[in-house]
């Protein structure tokens, strides 16, 4: 795939896209490529995209069910949110429930994502804290498993902790029917550690998640909260709330984005899609995500346009040779 950003008539930038589609008929079925494009095989790091997976412990360890968690909650650990207020008041509010505070996240501090949000805490003089970093929906989740399971917090970011051991990492293996044993991970932008997945097994893994009575739940919560996904002015809640089916979307650092548009019956197949743009751009990586969704009928068309400071139109960002 191509996406190009045309500035008048002219193409400023060209980004190449690997993609694939595949469909899954159950949570250890073998995946059939549905649609490739590029190098659909090749290995990445999906980052952020992989929370939806990363969210399954909290699920089927019972931690969601004991600490009564809804929909926004689970929505929530999936996250890369804006850092509204009402991002930063669910996880606080999920921290007194589990008797701690936001000391105990290890994704660090960051400013809200969003830049209201942001202006916001400036104009009040209040400082960023752990609690408004985009992840920390994410690893609130994890601090709820600790907790439930019996397992000491401190230090639950690194690869060996028995929760990213036993849990976290045996999820993605489970799921994206790989083996991570003979790789050092690297790190993530909150801690986290991050390794490497071919992209149709990062496909094949979402679809499976979705065929899963407890992975089922979590998209079926993204679904329904789209906004506690991400947020406002952003493409994965935009994407969610506007499409015509079923659809959970994930958006990842370094130009990657997942999906699945899960099945609407009993006995369906399950079709998961992975996308990385090869030079990381995030705005190349919506366009693409949205052209592939939009091929299959998930979404309706949408424009790219682009405008500068003014509001004045100068061009558009398009996505070609997708079929």
């Amino acid at each position: 795939m191509i996406v190009e950003v045309h500035r008048g008539d002219i193409v400023e930038s060209r980004h190449e896209v690997d993609a694939v589609v595949v469909s899954v008929s159950g949570p250890e079925a073998t995946a059939d490529v549905v649609q490739a494009y590029g190098d659909s095989n090749r290995s990445v790091m999906p980052r952020s995209a992989i929370k939806p997976i990363q969210a399954l412990p909290l699920v089927r360890s019972g931690a969601a069910d004991a600490l009564n968690l809804d929909q926004a909650d689970l929505a929530l650990a999936c996250a890369s949110h804006n850092g509204e207020q009402a991002h930063v008041e669910r996880v606080t509010a999920w921290l007194d429930r589990l008797r701690l505070s936001p000391a105990d996240l290890e994704c660090g501090s960051q400013w809200p994502v969003f830049e209201w949000a942001r202006d916001q805490l400036v104009a009040a003089g209040v400082d960023r804290g752990p609690q408004h970093n985009n992840c920390s929906g994410k690893h609130t989740g994890f601090l709820s498993v600790c907790t439930h399971l019996g397992l000491k917090p401190q230090g639950y970011i690194a690869p060996d902790h028995p929760l990213q051991r036993d849990h976290i990492s045996a999820a993605i293996e489970e799921l994206c029917q790989i083996s991570l044993g003979g790789q050092t991970p690297t790190v993530d932008g909150c801690g986290i550690p991050v390794w490497s997945i071919p992209l149709e097994s990062l496909a094949a893994g979402w679809g499976r998640l979705a065929a899963l009575e407890d992975g089922r739940r979590i998209i079926d919560s993204m679904m329904a909260e789209p906004f506690y996904v991400a947020g406002t002015e952003r493409a994965c809640t935009e994407f969610m709330s506007d499409a015509l089916k079923p659809l959970a979307v994930k958006v990842g650092a370094e130009g990657v984005y997942c999906a699945v548009i899960p099945a609407e019956k009993s006995g369906a197949h399950q079709i998961g899609i992975a996308l990385k743009v090869r030079d990381g751009a995030f705005r190349a990586a919506e366009v693409a995500m949205a052209a592939l969704l939009e091929r299959s009928g998930v979404l309706p068309h949408r424009e790219w346009p682009l405008h500068n400071h003014a509001g004045r139109l100068v061009g558009e960002v398009v996505a070609d040779g997708i079929g």
